[in-house]
């Protein structure tokens, strides 16, 4: 059989004129082609003197140096060649590179001798003690006292158990740098030079006020209910003391009476740490209520007011001790329990267990600190040129109280006892208006100063929403109990 051939670039057009079938014909060229490739790749790898470098970086030999440039000239043509578009940008140097900086050898060297020792307080610890035992001479704790205000020199020497000092010490054995950890918010850092001079400064950081609220109706104690609502024994001390001008505490408490406040409580680094100022309150005495605001006006005054701008704050405190008994109330016939006769009692007791602090009612002068016949151990105050209170049965006085002295309205100045003619441990208090024994249950006291008219506007816009929370609080209350 007579065959024929049209061959083509294209091996699909290869094929017999007569129509049998050419697959056997494709192979036989496709083994030609394969068979000539590999006579010319093992004649390119015949040894020569030249040589050529792989991919991998091995050199590998070369027949000669024309055959050399013949396969090399043979691989380039078989490698497509690129179409350039356009003329290629010239590539941007790169950037000189900026050495990194280090610091210092002196610096480096001083980070790595800044080993701080800490001293603990513990009980009987006096601050030469402690400079002693960081290995630090009581010369050193003299220059540094020297240099320190007296609040700096006052902070230092009084120090607590549980309190903490850090020294930072130089590498000749002299003191670098003191912090007097007084609490978590609080620290007194000293720097010293080399010469001696020391710079004080107070550190003091700001915890996160988080604002709550509390509410409870009193069933036995103003206690339990403060903590049934989660309050602690601090702030229903101060809520007492905001309304303590209105409310006796020792006597005018009822079941069924309630409050609601508004405060803060402290987060530092997302603990708590205690609780802050209350804003607002709300007590509910005998069906009559009572509210505070807590406002700082632009001066800087802060103080708590009724809704109407008047002060809390009266001049007088209705009771000079906190949450007692009256054991024997104003009377112009009273029986001696002692003398066992008919005598004025021109004042009110107040029993009270042994050493209850005892407050001044109000801000004023000390005329009389001492013994006084049947009062025992007593403490007379003089408010102004009108009124004078009188403090008798003490145990002892408070430090500092002698004749002279001035005191702040609820500042201790005694504690509770049984001196002179006392069957039991109370206090026994006058309050005289113009010498006149008056009963200080019943006494009208005189008011506080109300707000400057120039911060009303300011301190009812400020109130009105702390007022508003109040109302709030106390209707979201009555609705649960109503739903119970």
């Amino acid at each position: 059989m007579t065959c024929s051939y049209n061959i083509r670039p294209d091996y699909k057009s290869l094929a017999t004129t007569d129509g049998s079938p050419g697959r056997l014909r494709r192979i036989g060229w496709f083994l030609f082609g394969a068979v000539f490739s590999t006579s010319a790749l093992l004649y390119a790898l015949q040894p020569g003197e030249g040589s050529a470098t792989t991919e991998t970086g091995q050199p590998f030999p070369l027949a000669s140096s024309e055959a050399a440039t013949s396969v090399s000239t043979r691989i380039r043509t078989q490698q497509p060649t690129p179409v350039a578009l356009a003329d290629p940008a010239p590539e941007p140097l790169p950037a000189p590179r900026e050495p990194e900086a280090r610091p210092p050898a002196v610096e480096k060297a001083d980070v790595e001798t800044e080993k701080w020792h800490e001293e603990s307080v513990a009980r009987g610890d006096s601050l030469a003690r402690i400079f002693e035992r960081a290995g630090l001479s009581a010369r050193t704790l003299h220059a540094l006292l020297a240099q320190a205000d007296g609040k700096q020199r006052a902070a230092l020497r009084r120090i607590y158990p549980g309190q903490r000092l850090r020294f930072l010490l130089a590498d000749d054995g002299g003191l670098k740098a003191l912090e007097f950890i007084e609490d978590r918010l609080h620290t007194l850092r000293v720097d010293c030079t080399p010469s001696g001079t020391c710079r004080f400064e107070r550190q003091v950081k700001q915890p996160d006020a988080v604002p709550r609220h509390a509410t409870a109706t009193i069933r036995s104690s103003l206690f339990k209910a403060a903590r049934k609502a989660g309050l602690s024994d601090a702030l229903t001390m101060e809520l007492a003391g905001i309304f303590g001008w209105d409310i006796d505490f020792a006597l005018d408490i009822r079941e069924g009476d309630r409050f609601t406040v508004l405060y803060e409580e402290l987060y530092l680094d997302g603990e708590k740490i205690g609780n802050g100022e209350i804003l607002a309150a709300e007590f509910i005495n005998r069906g009559r209520a009572y509210r505070a605001v807590r406002y700082t006006d632009p001066s800087g005054r802060t103080d708590y007011y009724d809704p109407e701008g008047r002060s809390m704050r009266k001049a007088f405190l209705r009771t000079p001790v906190a949450f007692t008994r009256i054991s024997s109330r104003f009377s112009l016939g009273r029986r001696h329990p002692i003398l066992n006769r008919i005598r004025a009692h021109k004042g009110v007791d107040y029993a009270a267990p042994y050493g209850t602090p005892v407050k001044a009612t109000g801000d004023g002068k000390v005329v009389f600190a001492g013994r006084k016949g049947g009062y025992g151990k007593v403490v007379i105050l003089r408010h102004g040129s009108r009124y004078s209170t009188l403090y008798a049965h003490l145990s002892r006085y408070a430090r500092g109280i002698r004749s002279g002295r001035r005191v702040r309205q609820g500042q201790v100045i005694g504690y509770v006892g049984q001196s002179g003619l006392a069957t039991g441990p109370h206090l026994h208090y006058e309050f005289r208006i113009n010498g006149v024994h008056r009963n200080p249950l019943t006494v009208r006291l005189p008011e506080a100063a109300p707000l400057d008219r120039r911060y009303l506007a300011d301190f009812r816009e400020k109130s009105r929403e702390l007022l508003a929370q109040i109302d709030r609080v106390r209707e979201d209350t009555t609705r649960i109990a109503m739903n119970r």
